[in-house]
């Protein structure tokens, strides 16, 4: 595969810090007798699973045997949540702050990125000497230094996008560069993950995997699906008639491959003799991705009630962690950072003040009911500063519209108590208005940051970021894993604002495809007033794949295709905020190219 960069300079920043981060353990530990290791982290993150989809909360047309007994081996947070769509759940983990502090505003087009001067996971870590990685969807910023190498992950193997359009052998990152993977993607995600902690055995790592299942596009190998072909589903939504059966199958069949990678990440800790030196949690980033079984709760993802924003989350630790603990308070994503920090005796230095708390004192205590917790309310926001909120407090949740509603008795939130606490609901309600004051003004407003040029030696552009004019439109509705087609006049163009940090020279790759008949289009690329250009002289005009590997319809979202480099020759960049564009001043055929990312390579 062609590379996005070498990544030269970075990549030895890296390998640098990381060697640094070894000596600094090893040259702490021998200060100290006798050597006490740190515990490991591993951090598995579902993508669209909702608290519904596993046996051990009810689910009967399911089996999921490793994640089941990871519950019972360990703790179960019987009240935990997240936020109702990807990417801010994620901000949330990797900070411990509400995202709407973050920057994060959305799931695309720039809105899921996490501003810089937040301290993620990752930085906490391996200042820490752990060696970090991550493998699977980042889903908080693409190009450097919003990728996942500059926010405190010596490894990635993944992608940057929130959705991704095919499972097999798709196209990934690794640490920069453009790479192919080898088969399905979680099952080959959890094999670099593996790999990963072999690697790093003898010195304490985090080892985040954040997968991207049940997420659509609905896809799943056969061996996993077979079970699920045209099967009765006995347990079902609480708006049957929205729920879309074949959806429901391919998700349920996702979550047990899910449950299968589990497993192998578990036994790996077996075979390196590491599980009792390893805490290790499991979670998902929001409410299911449609209709389907998910304990009663009101909503799915996408919803701040709590069928959106309810989460599985079971935390082990053997000899800390009492196997089939039950925890009742009130816990979230804020409070992962802090608990795990804790847990590992790691400083937790950040630039801002936290949301989250650490609540190790539960998950160690024989009794979490009748250990102080304190009242500790959770806000569940809309996106893109929408202005609703909902306020999760230990017995009520208030709604978007005002209304109380008692959880552990009624997960439906059928049955208003507004006029029966009055009291509790104005206080809920004055506590919403005060967060949502506090927020910055920029949550607000459309995300207006630019894309950072020139941060590392590559920086791609995706069609994701961009921004069509004229003829040219979106191959989906949907951004995130989209690519630009229908350009049919030299007046159209694609622009990008972006921010070049270093002034210089920059090689203009276009990943494109090109029909036959279109051979001989010209392709500008300019900025500030400087330009280069080639002509298309060669057709790539491959077939749009994955409808093959679906289960189940996709909607708005795009398929994909092998997008082909070409050069347009090297770009004089000033320092600063402009914008990129690209023109095609001649088409003679019916259309120019079809882009799916600009490079910039310095």
């Amino acid at each position: 595969m062609r590379c996005f960069s070498k990544m030269n300079f970075p990549r030895f920043l890296r390998l640098l810090v990381s060697a640094m981060s070894v000596f600094v353990w090893c040259a702490g530990a021998r200060a100290e007798r006798p050597m006490v290791r740190p515990p490991n982290v591993l951090v598995i993150l579902a993508d669209d699973q909702g608290w519904g989809d596993l046996g051990v909360n009810g689910n009967t047309d399911i089996a999921t045997p490793r994640i089941d007994a990871l519950a019972r081996s360990g703790a179960t947070l019987e009240h935990f949540y997240v936020c109702p769509v990807c990417a801010p759940t994620r901000a949330e983990f990797f900070t411990g702050r509400f995202y709407a502090r973050t920057g994060v505003q959305g799931v695309s087009t720039g809105q899921e990125r996490l501003n810089l001067d937040e301290t993620t996971i990752g930085d906490v870590f391996q200042r820490a000497g752990y060696a970090t990685g991550a493998f699977g969807k980042w889903h908080n910023g693409t190009q450097w230094p919003y990728h996942p190498n500059a926010r405190g992950f010596q490894e990635f193997y993944g992608f940057c996008s929130g959705h991704w359009g095919h499972y097999f052998d798709p196209e990934l990152d690794h640490n920069g560069r453009m790479v192919r993977g080898k088969g399905f993607i979680i099952d080959d995600l959890t094999e670099h993950a593996m790999a990963f902690m072999a690697e790093n055995r003898a010195r304490p790592f985090l080892c985040y995997v954040p997968y991207n299942t049940p997420h659509s596009p609905m896809q799943v190998p056969e061996r996993f699906y077979a079970k699920f072909a045209g099967r009765e589903i006995t347990q079902r939504s609480v708006r049957p008639m929205d729920e879309d059966l074949a959806h429901t199958r391919a998700a349920l069949a996702m979550c047990e491959n899910l449950d299968w990678n589990v497993g192998r990440l578990l036994d790996h800790l077996d075979q390196l003799g590491l599980s009792n030196d390893t805490v290790v949690v499991y979670f998902s980033d929001n409410g299911p991705n449609g209709w389907r079984y998910n304990g009663g709760f009101k909503g799915r993802k996408g919803a701040i009630d709590e069928g959106g924003v309810r989460s599985p989350c079971f935390v082990r630790f053997p000899g800390k962690i009492p196997a089939g603990l039950r925890v009742p308070q009130v816990a979230g994503a804020i409070d992962l950072l802090p608990t795990l920090a804790d847990f590992a005796g790691v400083p937790l230095e950040s630039k801002k003040p936290l949301d989250g708390r650490s609540f190790r004192a539960l998950l160690t205590s024989a009794n979490p009911a009748a250990t102080p917790w304190g009242e500790h309310l959770l806000y569940s926001t809309l996106w893109g500063g929408k202005g609703a909120f909902s306020v999760r407090s230990q017995e009520h949740r208030l709604d978007a519209a005002g209304g109380l509603y008692a959880i552990d008795r009624d997960p439906g939130q059928m049955q208003n108590l507004v006029s029966e606490f009055p009291q509790e609901a104005a206080r809920l309600r004055k506590a919403g208005e005060e967060f949502m004051a506090s927020l910055p003004a920029s949550f607000k407003v459309r995300d207006a940051r630019p894309f950072t040029v020139g941060y590392a030696a590559s920086t791609p552009l995706p069609a994701r970021d961009g921004v069509a004019h004229g003829t040219v439109k979106r191959s989906a509705k949907a951004p995130n894993c989209s690519y630009f087609t229908h350009w049919t006049k030299p007046e159209d163009e694609i622009t990008w604002e972006v921010e070049v940090a270093e002034a210089g020279e920059y090689e203009v790759v276009l990943y494109y495809t090109c029909a036959p008949e279109n051979v001989g289009a010209v392709v500008e690329c300019s900025f500030e007033g400087q330009s280069v250009r080639a002509k298309v002289s060669e057709a790539n005009n491959p077939p749009a794949i994955g409808a093959a590997d679906d289960r189940s319809e996709r909607v708005g979202e795009s398929y994909v295709k092998d997008f082909k480099p070409m050069s347009l020759g090297r770009l004089q960049c000033k320092a600063g905020r402009g914008t990129l564009r690209l023109r095609a001043p001649e088409i003679p055929g019916s259309a120019a190219v079809e882009v799916r990312y600009v490079v910039l390579q310095r």
